[in-house]
């Protein structure tokens, strides 16, 4: 008896591991066939950018920055949340992601270099900045270094300074955790599958935002997760955003109207950036609010999207205005 209980459980586990394996290897086809021919590369001292373009090819163009974990495709989940359709979406992949290169000793401001690189190559002189979270340091560099190239600037949960709080050991940890998680598919996709709640967790949500997520908004996120496969194409750069120089003090030179979004229980990106980033940038516009976490983009969408079309085609108006 004892030898077919054996049996059984052994046979079982063997099913379990190949639905699996069956499981992950359709999960990455569908990945690599999502991201396979949406996007167009071109050769730069900087090597290869990755970009794609999307919305009104007519509109005014806006340049959207992704954040950790993303690529172009990340990009165009951002444009589709929080942007309008009449709006030119400029939405390159960032050093290391992707189909873009990641240069040797590479900097932020290598990035905005690259930002400028592929707006000359699209001959646009100017466009709005739309970035989130770990896409934050390069586009403000950008507007520091181009401030003639940028119409406005929006920063959704970005990274802009370190903190000296308690609670940035810990978003310290998950930034390293993504970094390890993101170097192969495999653990990715199984963490992100049969975890997702935990994950979401590590990306600097409490449970409590978690547990007050809509059908709705619990499906955006749930997408934006998954998107984020295949994670071994990103892992280069998810490794550099770890580990580069964040901007801090020097954005107090940026004059484009800036719109500045957090939540102050962000977890991953601490509010400690959005009150920086509004305390150095003269004029600039903050929403706060008290819950969101780092999905705030998706649990305030219906705030978030109006304010940053006004912002975009009205930026002046946005300016020394506080919303909390």
């Amino acid at each position: 008896m004892a030898k077919v209980i054996l049996w059984w459980i052994t046979g079982i586990c063997v099913i379990l591991i190949l639905w699996i394996f069956v499981a992950y290897l359709m999960s990455m086809n569908r990945a690599y066939e999502r991201i396979s021919g949406k996007s167009s590369v071109i050769s730069s001292p900087f090597g290869n950018i990755e970009y794609m373009e999307g919305g009104n090819v007519s509109g005014d163009p806006v340049l959207v920055v992704h954040g950790a974990g993303g690529g172009f495709d990340q990009g165009e989940l951002i444009a589709e949340t929080v942007l309008d359709d009449q709006f030119r979406w400029i939405i390159p992949s960032r050093f290391g992601y992707l189909g873009s290169s990641l240069p040797e000793n590479a900097t932020w401001d290598d990035q905005a270099d690259a930002y400028a690189y592929l707006l000359d190559h699209l001959e646009v002189e100017k466009a709005a900045v739309v970035a989130m979270s770990q896409g934050g340091p390069s586009a403000l560099l950008f507007a520091v270094n181009y401030p003639e190239r940028v119409s406005s600037l929006t920063c959704i949960s970005c990274g802009v300074a370190a903190s000296e709080s308690e609670f940035q050991a810990g978003a310290n940890k998950k930034g390293n955790a993504l970094k390890v998680i993101f170097t192969y598919n495999f653990p990715y996709w199984a963490i992100s599958k049969l975890f997702k709640k935990q994950f979401m967790g590590i990306l600097g949500v409490d449970e409590e935002v978690v547990a007050g997520l809509t059908p709705g908004q619990f499906e955006m996120v749930e997408y934006f997760i998954d998107s984020m496969n295949p994670a071994a194409p990103r892992s280069t750069g998810a490794a550099f955003d770890n580990e580069a120089t964040l901007p801090g003090g020097r954005i107090a030179s940026i004059k484009a109207p800036t719109l500045i979004i957090h939540a102050k229980d962000d977890l991953l990106q601490l509010y400690h950036n959005a009150e920086f980033t509004a305390s150095a940038i003269a004029g600039s516009m903050l929403m706060s609010y008290e819950s969101g976490g780092h999905i705030l983009m998706a649990v305030e969408q219906e705030a978030i999207r109006p304010a940053v079309y006004n912002h975009i085609i009205a930026p002046e108006e946005s300016m020394n205005i506080s919303i909390e």
